[in-house]
C-alpha cells in the first residue's frame, strides 16, 4: 500500500526559506511522475511543481527560480526547497505522486508565510 508523509512546513517570515520533505512507502517502481500541490484557504489546489523519472521538472510560474524540487530515490522521498518565499504562497502543501497510472496524495502540511 502506498503512503506518504509530508514533513517541513511551518511558520516562516516573508522571504524566508523552508525545505519540504515528502516520504513514500509502499516502494518506488511504477513511479513515472511526483510532484507538490498545494492549496490555500478559499482557493482551488493548484500545481506547484513536477519532477518525471527522468527528472524533467515542471514549475508553476509564481514560484520559478524560488522552488527547487528534487527526489532522492535511495531514500525514497522528494523535496521542495521553497526560497524568497511571499504570504501568497501560504497554502496547505501536498506530496503527488502518479504510480502506475493512479494518483496517491499525502496529508498536507500547512506552510505560513507571515510576519
Amino acid at each position: 500500500q502506498v503512503r506518504l508523509v509530508e514533513y517541513g512546513g511551518g511558520l516562516v517570515q516573508p522571504g524566508g526559506s523552508l525545505r519540504l520533505s515528502c516520504v513514500v512507502s509502499g516502494g518506488i517502481l511504477g513511479i513515472n511522475v511526483m510532484g507538490w500541490y498545494r492549496q490555500a484557504p478559499g482557493k482551488q489546489r493548484e500545481m506547484v511543481t513536477l519532477i518525471t523519472d527522468t527528472d524533467s521538472t515542471t514549475y508553476k510560474d509564481s514560484v520559478k527560480g524560488r522552488f527547487t524540487i528534487s527526489r532522492d530515490s535511495a531514500k525514497k522521498t522528494m523535496y521542495l526547497q521553497m526560497n524568497s518565499l511571499k504570504p501568497e504562497d501560504t497554502a496547505v502543501y501536498y506530496c503527488n505522486i502518479l504510480k502506475y497510472g493512479i494518483d496517491h496524495w499525502g496529508k498536507g502540511t500547512l506552510v505560513t508565510v507571515s510576519s
